[in-house]
Order: structure tokens, then sequence, then C-alpha cells
């Protein structure tokens, strides 16, 4: 729908209508001291079309450029062409919050079509809109579980060290006015998966939630079926972080254990959305039927008119959320309709064997990686455990120094673990997607190679 900016005529009828002089005098509550005359000189004049793009160019010229093997939650993933050009036409680019479903019933369309391949790939009855990000999606998630399993009093959420650091810092962050206890699992030194072994001091203990990390920030596959079924027999709500990428080839977070989790979240990002230097991404979230109506955002339903045609429409949300914020179930207000709409175009391009084909190459390509680095004296896996496209390596230079020296040769080696894991201040994440050729990968050894050979230890 066009935007048509009202005439002053307009706005002169409208204040007297109401019986205000001015526009200004709508504000006048507000107090002196917290108003400003105009704006600081520290922001620019505004820019003609020329300028503007200029400036932009200038922008993204500043983005490095280089092979990147970083990974870490955010992951270089081949995008076809048509993904974007469908996302970016102005019937999806402008489209907003479809409350009126009779002038939306396109964009209820797209959300509908990414709610039911989103419940599909997590094996799940239900999928809510969008979240603004993995990160938020994971506390939205534990906000969930606390507010479904009301038989828990105590709002304790076992939470393993092998999630993502940045979505456990969002996570406290959020929950630590409410009253929640986030207790942190260890993990196994040799296999880089969270001991099981360590759920035993909390059997017979109020404990609301477990989550299950699949695979892990080390990108290690953990032991699933038992933490779930650990879960379900201890009467905690199970919540799944999960790569949706993996599991084109992994085994669904609905079919874990004997019953699958109770909710499923994770970071959609690798699903058809760019890196874009950090942003914007979106959060996905699926869950049991039982839980629905405790599910953050809203959800769209497929049914008919009076005539009997197919059409769609807001089947679910929690209107608290718009206007009754007091007695709100979640602060989700908004999704992230663009990515989730390049996302459903994309997973709909590449159906079910084309994102098996990536996840399996992403895996080849890794593996491949490691085997070449791992090869090179002073480069060792820091972990046993089977991975998926993430590998964390030992080195025997310090971890800073070698990044460094590789992002100088444009390559971006991998993650620095030393800030969030000092325990493994020697060692970085590798990750090698399908976007990754067997000359990016002897690149990148023989780089790896030349600069252990010349940093020296710290």
């Amino acid at each position: 729908m066009p935007f048509i900016p009202h005439t002053e005529q307009d706005e002169k009828e409208m204040l007297a209508a109401i019986g205000v002089n001015s526009i200004e005098d709508l504000f006048d509550e507000i107090p002196a001291e917290l108003r400003i005359d105009g704006l600081s000189d520290a922001v620019p004049a505004g820019l003609n079309e020329m300028g503007v793009a200029r400036l932009m160019g200038e922008c993204a010229a500043g983005d490095a450029t280089g092979l990147n093997f970083i990974g870490a939650g955010a992951y270089e993933h081949h995008i076809p062409q048509a993904v974007w050009d469908i996302t970016t036409r102005g019937e999806f680019y402008s489209a907003y919050t479809p409350y009126q479903a009779e002038a939306s019933q396109g964009t209820l369309q797209v959300v509908y079509e990414y709610q039911t391949m989103m419940a599909s790939l997590n094996a799940l009855d239900v999928s809510n809109a969008s979240l603004y990000d993995g990160a938020s999606a994971l506390a939205e998630a534990v906000l969930m579980a606390v507010r479904a399993h009301r038989k828990s009093k105590s709002k304790r959420i076992l939470m393993p060290s092998t999630v993502h650091p940045a979505y456990r810092t969002v996570v406290k962050n959020i929950v630590r006015n409410q009253g929640l206890t986030i207790e942190e699992l260890p993990y196994c030194a040799e296999s880089g998966k969270t001991l099981v072994a360590e759920l035993a001091k909390y059997e017979g203990e109020d404990i609301t939630a477990l989550v299950i990390p699949q695979p892990n920030f080390f990108g290690v596959l953990e032991d699933v079926n038992a933490l779930t079924d650990w879960a379900a027999n201890n009467n905690a709500i199970s919540i799944a972080v999960v790569n949706p990428m993996a599991l084109a080839l992994l085994t669904p977070p609905g079919e874990w254990g004997e019953a699958g989790v109770d909710i499923a979240c994770g970071e959609g990002q690798s699903l058809g959305v760019p890196l874009s230097s950090g942003g914007p991404y979106y959060g996905f979230m699926c869950c049991k039927q039982k839980h629905v109506r405790q599910l953050p955002g809203r959800i769209i339903g497929r049914t008919v008119d009076l005539d009997g045609k197919p059409g769609f429409a807001l089947t679910l949300q929690a209107r608290e959320q718009h206007i009754r914020r007091s007695k709100a179930t979640s602060n989700i207000c908004t999704n992230q309709g663009l990515m989730v709409t390049a996302s459903t175009i994309y997973m709909s391009l590449m159906g079910a064997e084309g994102l098996a084909r990536v996840a399996s190459q992403s895996v080849n390509n890794t593996q491949a990686l490691t085997e070449k680095l791992c090869a090179l004296d002073g480069v060792e896996q820091a972990f046993s455990g089977a991975g998926f496209h993430d590998r964390v390596l030992r080195l025997t230079k310090p971890a800073a120094g070698v990044l460094e020296a590789l992002t100088d040769q444009g390559i971006y080696g991998g993650y620095a673990m030393a800030e969030q894991y000092p325990e493994l201040a020697d060692c970085i994440s590798v990750c090698a997607t399908e976007t990754k050729t067997e000359a990016d990968l002897n690149a990148y050894a023989s780089a790896l190679a030349a600069v252990l050979a010349d940093v020296e230890a710290a």
C-alpha cells in the first residue's frame, strides 16, 4: 500500500477537530529540561541521492574480503541469486505485520509455508513466525519453559557450557531480573561433549528445564537421546538449540529420546541469509502442541472463507504482547519477516535433497580441512567427539598471533577460543562450508604452515 503523506491543510483540519493549535502542543507534557531545540552538530546534514550512494559504496568497500573459515554460529553458505531477487520484490520487501488478513494473503502464505517447513525440519508440531536471532530465541525458550512447567517452582535451568557463549550471555541478561537461576554443566575435556553423568546430582531435585545444543559450540555432537530422556524422566522441560542446516542430516529434535524435546530453537541465518557483517539474522522456535499457548509471537493458519475458498489468517497470537504488556508472555511484538521470507524461498528452492547436499558437503570440507591442518607440525584436534562443520584445533603457537598473521594473508582462519574458554587459550575453531574448494583448503593449509614457522611463542 503506497504511503500518502498528509498535506498542511489535512494537518490543520485534524488539529482543529481535536482543539489543538499545533503538533507541538501534543507534546506539552514533556518537561522542558528533557527537550532539545534541534539535532546535534554531530548529526551530519542530509545528503542527496548521489552523495548517499557514494557514502554507502565507501562503507561497503571497507568490508574485508578473503577466505572465511570462521563459522562459530554464523555460516557462509551459497545463496542462489533467485532467493534475494524474489525477497526484495516490493510485495515482500516492504510488507509488515499482517493484522488485516484480507489485505495480507501473500505475506500470510509465506509465513505459513515457513512455519510448515520449519516444523517439519524440527519434527515438531508448531513453529512461530520467528524471533530476533538465535540468542534471544533461546532466552525466550527458557522463559517459555518456566511458563509451561507450572509444577516446577524453582525456575532452575541447566545450561551446558557447550552452548554458544553469546547465547548464554544473552539468556543471563534477559532472565536475571525474573528470578531464574542458570546453572552451567561442564563438558568432557577429551570428547568436547556435555558430561551426562554430571546430571546425576540433580536427580530428584526441582529442575525446570534442560538446554541441549546440537551440534554444540565446539561443533561436537551431543548425546541428545540420553539428555532428552533424562529431562523427561526428571520432569524437566527439554529445550533443543539446533543448527537448522545440520537437521538436513541429523535426527531432528522432535525425535530425540523416547518422546522428543518440548521446545526447539536456534539461529536461522544459515538458511539463505547472508553474513552481512553480523546481521540482521532471525531466530526460530518450534514446540509440541501442548505448549503452543506459551509460544511467543504469532502463528499463521490455513482456513477457508464463507465460499469455501482457501485462505490464511492469524490463527493464534498473544494480543497482550501488543496492547496489555503487563500481562504479556513475551516482548516479541514483531518478527524478522524479510529474513524469514528469504529462508522460505531458499528452502523451497533447495528442497530436502538440496539441504542435505549442502550439509554433507560442508561436513566433508571441514573434515578435509581438519586433516590437512592436523598434518602440520603443531596442530591437533582438541576434541575426539564426532562433529558437524565446526572443529576446534589446538596449536603450539599463540592462537591470537596465528589468526592475525593469517588475516594479513587474506585468510580468516577461525575463532579464537581463549576469551570465552580460558582453558582453550591455545585453540581456534575452524569451519569450511560447501563454498570452499580444494584449492581454498590447500591455500589455508599452506598459509598456516608458513605462519606456524614464523610466529614466535608469546
